[in-house]
């Protein structure tokens, strides 16, 4: 067994959480080294993020170049493949690079730890030791998989459903969460006939009923079936079908696809060769690792970020927190603040949410004004031919303060970092409605929102007096 020399952080993993840690990490000058088992850049850059909002990126320009032409699904969705392989490999060469010019350096294999201070790095049957003073631990999270859904052959995970060689004549996608919902709309538009199968009351549980109805509605005019209340209960897969049995209002129901795509979350990656029981770091029934407000675990000089550790599994969530236990390693006084955490589905049209929602913010009794305008006679939504959806701010009823917005509609996805900043600033909504907003633009629609919201409170203010 080969020695490595000691530094000061090891990073095992090396997704949006991993890279980011390191390279801060070197940044404030510490002797860093990343432990990579599989492809720098992690699942995001690979088989998730990166390479699924390429495809959903080119099923949109395929769906508006169709009707203007002959264009044909099959070289279309060939060319999009492509492409997403193309940005997967030049965004995974400059994570490389990034972290090659701060001066990490990066071990391929995987990661055991042996202690509190040493890891064994095994590549293909070599092994090496390292030994580190700090360790930051971000070796992310794989799907989920059903005992009675084992993924193989016609049963795909997310990870084989962006790698497909053709499109597929029909998909069932079973949950209704946000990796189904974005990758059967992705489909749906090259021509595959996809159901869905959620066994909550609605798709995209967690997102409010009114914002969700927008996606519905697309998702019915895309030819997609939608089945909510339903329970997965097993397959049987032929040579060029399989078919998913389900119950759904107490009786028994199937249907049969070319392909049944199982999307019902992710697991962390705590189990397997890790070490955390071999060191005692304990994690929780669900394979989450505890951690304080600097991201610390219970060994105080390891810490761990990510979807390995509580909160919704999102790469921008991954790389703050990567900030801030590299941070914390330096000395710095850095602690995690997750109320202007965005979350973002890439739907058609999009669904984004920051802060707390008016059903939250009801649910906790909490008094607030909200401010609601429509892209319907926006003058760049009606550009777009991209009318459809909302923009709903929640603030405070009497100081005006932002603390949480909601939105559905195109570039939702982009439009929500104002309303995050003026979470994360204290902003008012009158803050937004006087901010000069240029036309025609998309933004100006959460002007209106704001300005609506100063309306009622100036109403409110004057039926009190």
């Amino acid at each position: 067994m080969n020695k490595l020399e000691s530094v000061e952080t090891l990073v095992i993993g090396s997704g949006p959480g991993g890279y980011v840690a390191a390279l801060r990490s070197s940044q404030l000058g510490m002797k860093t080294a990343i432990v990579e088992r599989s492809q720098i850049g992690g699942v995001c850059t690979h088989v998730g993020c990166i390479p699924s909002k390429a495809l959903i990126a080119e099923s949109h320009r395929y769906n508006v170049l169709r009707q203007f032409n002959n264009t044909d699904a099959a070289t279309s969705f060939k060319n999009a493949q492509d492409f997403k392989q193309g940005i997967v490999n030049k965004q995974a060469g400059g994570v490389s690079y990034l972290l090659k010019t701060a001066g990490v350096r990066v071990l391929e294999g995987e990661a055991s730890l042996l202690d509190e201070h040493t890891a064994i790095i095994n590549q293909s049957g070599t092994e090496q030791t390292i030994t580190f003073k700090y360790a930051i631990l971000a070796t992310g999270s794989r799907p989920i998989e059903l005992q009675a859904f084992p993924v193989g052959g016609r049963i795909l995970s997310s990870t084989e459903a962006l790698s497909l060689p053709e499109v597929p004549t029909s998909m069932v996608v079973i949950g209704g969460g946000y990796i189904g919902i974005e990758l059967g709309q992705m489909y749906a538009k090259y021509g595959t006939k996809v159901t869905v199968i959620e066994g909550g009351e609605q798709i995209l549980p967690g997102f409010e009923t009114d914002l969700v109805g927008p996606v519905v509605r697309q998702m019915k005019d895309d030819g997609i079936h939608i089945i909510t209340g339903a329970t997965a209960e097993k397959v049987v897969q032929n040579a060029d079908s399989i078919t998913l049995y389900y119950s759904h209002n107490q009786e028994q129901h199937h249907v049969t696809a070319a392909y049944v795509l199982v999307t019902i979350g992710r697991k962390p990656n705590t189990d397997g060769k890790l070490g955390l029981e071999r060191i005692g770091l304990p994690v929780t029934r669900r394979g989450l690792i505890a951690t304080d407000e600097q991201c610390r675990t219970a060994i105080p000089h390891i810490f761990a970020i990510g979807d390995i550790t509580a909160g919704p599994g999102l790469a921008h969530k991954a790389s703050y927190e990567a900030k801030i236990a590299a941070e914390a390693i330096a000395g710095h006084a850095s602690v995690v603040d997750y109320k202007a955490i965005p979350l973002v589905v890439f739907s058609n049209p999009e669904l984004s949410s920051v802060g707390i929602s008016e059903t939250q913010a009801k649910a906790q009794a909490i008094p607030i004004v909200i401010g609601k305008a429509s892209f319907g006679i926006n003058g760049r939504a009606l550009a777009l031919r991209e009318t459809e959806g909302f923009i709903k701010i929640v603030a405070n009823p009497t100081s005006g303060i932002v603390i949480g917005a909601q939105i559905v509609g195109v570039e939702a996805s982009t439009l929500i970092s104002e309303l995050g900043l003026a979470i994360e600033m204290g902003a008012t909504v009158e803050d937004l409605a006087m901010t000069i907003h240029p036309h025609p633009t998309l933004g100006e629609v959460i002007m209106e929102a704001a300005d609506n919201a100063v309306r009622k409170m100036m109403m409110t203010n004057k039926q009190e007096q």
